[in-house]
Order: C-alpha cells, then sequence, then structure tokens
C-alpha cells in the first residue's frame, strides 16, 4: 500500500516571461512572491491555492500548467498512473514526469510537505 496526494500547481512559463508572469500571478492571487536561492527557476505565490504548493516555474518551453502529485512510494504512485493510461515521458532528481490522457502533465515526486499534512491529506491505494 502507498499513499499519495496533489500537492503542487506549477504555471510554467517561457524563462524570458518569468518575472513578468510571477508578477502577474502573485498579483493576481494575492499572494507575496518568493524566490528560493537554491532553486531560482521557481518563484513561490505562498498561500495562493489553500492547500497546494503554488508556484510560477522558468522553463525552456511554451507556457503550460502541470501539477505535482506527491507519494511515500514514487514507483508504486508511476506504476498506478500508468494503470490509469498515463505514458512516462521523464525522469529528474527521483521525480517522474508523465503525459495523463488528454495531453496535460504532471510529475510524481516523493513527499516534500509537513508529514502530519501529508497523512491527513493523502490517499491510500492498495
Amino acid at each position: 500500500m502507498h499513499r499519495s496526494r496533489l500537492s503542487t500547481l506549477l504555471i510554467d512559463t517561457s524563462t524570458t516571461q518569468a518575472a513578468s508572469s510571477a508578477a502577474f500571478w502573485s498579483a493576481a492571487l494575492g499572494a507575496s512572491p518568493r524566490t528560493q536561492p537554491d532553486e531560482p527557476q521557481f518563484t513561490d505565490l505562498p498561500d495562493a491555492v489553500p492547500g497546494l504548493v503554488t508556484a510560477v516555474q522558468a522553463i525552456d518551453g511554451d507556457a503550460r500548467y502541470h501539477v505535482d502529485i506527491e507519494t511515500d512510494d514514487v514507483d508504486a504512485e508511476v506504476a498506478r498512473l500508468v494503470r490509469l493510461r498515463a505514458t512516462e515521458v521523464s525522469s529528474w532528481q527521483g521525480c517522474r514526469t508523465l503525459r495523463a490522457p488528454g495531453g496535460h502533465l504532471l510529475c510524481v515526486i516523493p513527499v516534500h510537505s509537513d508529514p502530519a499534512s501529508f497523512a491527513e491529506l493523502a490517499h491510500s491505494w492498495p
């Protein structure tokens, strides 16, 4: 058995538009933008969507949205989603990127939220 939950909403934007996108989304959602020195490609928007990490991510590509599912067993969660007809696209630093039916991207990541919150909000899967 493993557990997982939707944990993150990422607003992906081209690197050249990241600053203006972060300014727009922080104003639109009423969040104070915060960057992390060790991950400068992310601008966090704390409390923009209660219960979810929300951030603008600078990418080398087209603008899009994607979600992260955090789990206590990445391999088991990827296998579960593949059984639901997702296809695996890539992996990076312990995270796995999948494409859901319909074309949307999602990442499966190890638990990164507060352990008590994860325990309270995660679904259990056989």
